[in-house]
Formats: structure tokens, C-alpha cells, sequence
């Protein structure tokens, strides 16, 4: 299981940005306000469950969906890089949302996102939504592989299992966790999500649901909201 401490931010990240440092198989991870990872040692982000093209794919099927969540989605994943200074990012499944997220403008958008950053090393490990929506076009320049998909002490998957051997790193499960506070006072935010020889990242684009996640024995969960990620007790 991971043990955590409170860690500074880098000096180029937001001050009221509050990350959480865990060692996890030997190895310490920041879980990032951002709904990311990092793994500093390997200059290494994590990030799931994008869904980029989601409200387009809506919007497909005449459903009135806001517009502009793909280039949020695609700043963010800037800020972080820049942030950090990555060399590697490694999306832990459903990038593209389905067939329909395929527009002219979100696939400018990729472009233009992928042109910021021609040496960045970039991985995606299918998840479900990936078979149907298919691989990233190759001029994306994005290596994509099948879970388990083995990096360092890491297993990097879509879908939470276990892999022998290996610290599990996963999405899928868009986890979230409800805080409740005087008379009938409820907050529900997203989390990590620790179980041994697990680890599962929040949902990282911004056009996505949640699951609840319940409290069980040997996990840990990890709020984050106001700009900073903190276990919660238990």
C-alpha cells in the first residue's frame, strides 16, 4: 500500500496547487491536483479516461452539448507537461471517446496539441473505449499498446486488476468519494483510489461521470478538490 506525505509543489506549479507525494513499490509518485500522476525519477505523467471528443460524439446524435472540451482537455494535459517538464506521457486508456469523437476540429485540435510537443514521448494503453473508437491516427505519433503494459515496478492498464509482480496504475472507474459534513451536508469529489497492488487515477477529462467509490478494508482513498489531493481517513 502507498504511504503518503504532503509535498511542495514545483516551483512552476500554482501555489494553491497542493500535490501528495505516496511511495509505491519503491518509487515515489505525486498524485496531482490535475488528476494526473507524476513519476518524477522517469519524468513520467500518468493520466485516464480523457474521452477526448466525447461532447462531439453527443453533439453527433443531436444531443445539445457545450463545445470547447477538447481544447480544455488538451490545456490542461500543456499545463501539466509544461509544469513538470515530462519526457513521457502515458494515457491509461480511453483517449479518443468513439467513432463519432473523429470531427475535423478535434482532430486539428490533436494536431495542434501533439505539434506543441514533438518530443514528447506518448503512450496509450487501449481501453474500451479506444476498440471501438480506434487507434489514435499514426501522424499523432502516439504508441499505442495493450494492457499490461510493463514500465519500471509499474503496470500501466485500463481496466484495475492485478498483475504479479507489479504496482498497478489504472483508470476505468472514474472513482469519486462523497464527504459529509453537519445535518445533511454532502460533497462528492474525485479521488485516487489505493487497494493493494492498486492504484486508480480519477477521470481526467472534463466532459465525464463518476462512481461512488465504497470504503473497504486496506483501501485508501485520496480526495481532490480546491486545488490540492489529501487521504482521507480510514
Amino acid at each position: 500500500m502507498p504511504t503518503s506525505r504532503p509535498l511542495s509543489p514545483a516551483p512552476d506549479v500554482a501555489a494553491a496547487e497542493a500535490p501528495l507525494a505516496v511511495t509505491c513499490a519503491g518509487e515515489t509518485l505525486w498524485l496531482l491536483p490535475g488528476h494526473a500522476v507524476w513519476w518524477p525519477a522517469q519524468r513520467t505523467l500518468f493520466i485516464a479516461d480523457v474521452h477526448i471528443g466525447k461532447a462531439a460524439a453527443y453533439r453527433a446524435q443531436g444531443q445539445p452539448v457545450p463545445a470547447g472540451t477538447t481544447r480544455q482537455n488538451l490545456a490542461r494535459i500543456d499545463a501539466l507537461l509544461a509544469a513538470h517538464d515530462a519526457a513521457r506521457l502515458v494515457v491509461l486508456g480511453d483517449f479518443l471517446h468513439a467513432p463519432e469523437s473523429r470531427t475535423a476540429s478535434v482532430m486539428a485540435a490533436l494536431h495542434g496539441w501533439r505539434g506543441r510537443w514533438p518530443a514528447l514521448e506518448v503512450v496509450l494503453v487501449r481501453g474500451n473505449h479506444d476498440d471501438r473508437a480506434g487507434d489514435p491516427p499514426e501522424s499523432l505519433g502516439i504508441a499505442v499498446v495493450d494492457e499490461p503494459w510493463r514500465i519500471g515496478p509499474f503496470a500501466a492498464c485500463h481496466h484495475p486488476r492485478t498483475v504479479p509482480g507489479a504496482l498497478v496504475l489504472a483508470g476505468h472507474l472514474h472513482p469519486a468519494t462523497v464527504l459529509r459534513g453537519p445535518a445533511l451536508d454532502r460533497l462528492r469529489l474525485p479521488c485516487f483510489c489505493a487497494d493493494p497492488g492498486l492504484l486508480v487515477l480519477p477521470a481526467f477529462g472534463e466532459f465525464t461521470g463518476a462512481w461512488t467509490v465504497p470504503r473497504a478494508p486496506g483501501r485508501r482513498l485520496y480526495a481532490v478538490g480546491g486545488g490540492r489531493v489529501w487521504r482521507l481517513p480510514g
